[in-house]
């Protein structure tokens, strides 16, 4: 499958009626109810697999009964899962030494014009509640390049599609998990400041359900980077389920019809990629072979809590 082709994919069952060009058996071009309104998204490449040299590939369900909508925009694309109306994944490239940090924020949320509205979670799902709109690709991660490609990247991130419901809470675990990139990319300025960032919510059937969708309670993300000239990758998770352990009298006043599902204090912690792998069920390509995190030896220090930047490990 061509990842710059919105396409929609249910492996086994051939290819469809108006099967996008050059598309393999099993993909389908997007929902045509939105086929008037494409225009303004038309000519959106999209993540680019090979944007640091080696192949870091688009990560897509093991699965191939899970049905996605690949939605390519400017510098990044998202896998969506029009039955869970949240993304599966998503990928962007980021040009360290090209950011644009002054293009404005004008936190303007719209539906991508090439789904149905229904399959996508839209301000109902975040109205009158404790939930923010979590960018799942980051705003300034595709910012950069010429003006007036960082102002389209900017708009373009700002898309339900590219969205997660997460606790409206803020602390030392949110901000780490806000930062990672900028802490990668300053890592990898001896090596031209380029980054690929895979990102995405843990999508189980154990997600609570809130107002037609399920609200996940963990998050992924994946930095692949070239490191002394060879593909290295780093693995993290964000974790917004109620920590009962320190917070249970909060996790369950929150629990009462009508609201939201009890949400957690964020914490964020290294893993390994093969982990990001199983819990994900996506295909992670040559990433879990290159992970920089040293194998563990027992499973309490597989998972590493970090409280900061310095915790974070890098290298062999």
């Amino acid at each position: 499958m061509n990842p710059s082709d919105p396409a929609s994919s249910a492996g086994g069952t051939g290819a469809s009626p108006g099967t996008s060009p050059g598309a393999s058996p099993g993909t389908s071009s997007a929902a045509s109810s939105g086929a008037s309104s494409r225009g303004a998204l038309a000519d959106r490449a999209g993540y680019d697999e090979t944007f640091l040299g080696p192949v870091v590939p688009l990560p897509l369900p093991v699965r191939d009964t899970v049905r996605t909508v690949i939605l390519p925009y400017t510098h990044f694309t998202v896998v969506f899962r029009p039955d869970r109306r949240l993304a599966a994944s998503t990928a962007v490239c980021i040009e360290g030494r090209e950011l644009q940090e002054d293009v404005p924020r004008d936190d303007a949320w719209v539906f991508d014009p090439r789904l149905p509205e229904e399959q996508q979670a839209g301000d109902e799902i975040y109205r009158n509640n404790s939930l923010d709109r979590g960018h799942l690709v980051r705003r300034l991660d595709p910012v950069w390049g010429p003006a007036a490609v960082a102002v389209r990247a900017n708009a373009d991130t700002f898309h339900f599609t590219n969205a997660a419901p997460q606790a409206d809470v803020f602390n030392q675990g949110k901000q780490i998990w806000q930062g990672l990139e900028n802490h990668i990319l300053d890592h990898a300025a001896e090596f031209d400041r380029k980054l690929t960032v895979l990102t995405g919510p843990v999508l189980q059937d154990s997600d609570p359900p809130y107002r037609g969708i399920q609200v996940p309670m963990r998050f992924w993300k994946v930095a692949a980077f070239v490191q002394d000239g060879a593909l290295a990758a780093s693995a993290y998770v964000l974790d917004q389920s109620p920590d009962l352990s320190r917070d249970a009298e909060r996790a369950l006043a929150g629990a009462k019809a009508g609201a939201p599902p009890p949400l957690g204090p964020y914490r964020t912690y290294q893993v390994p990629v093969s982990d990001v792998a199983e819990l994900t069920e996506l295909e992670f390509g040559p990433l879990p072979d290159v992970d920089v995190m040293p194998p563990s030896r027992g499973p309490e220090d597989r998972w590493r809590r970090l409280e900061s930047y310095g915790d974070i490990v890098l290298h062999h």
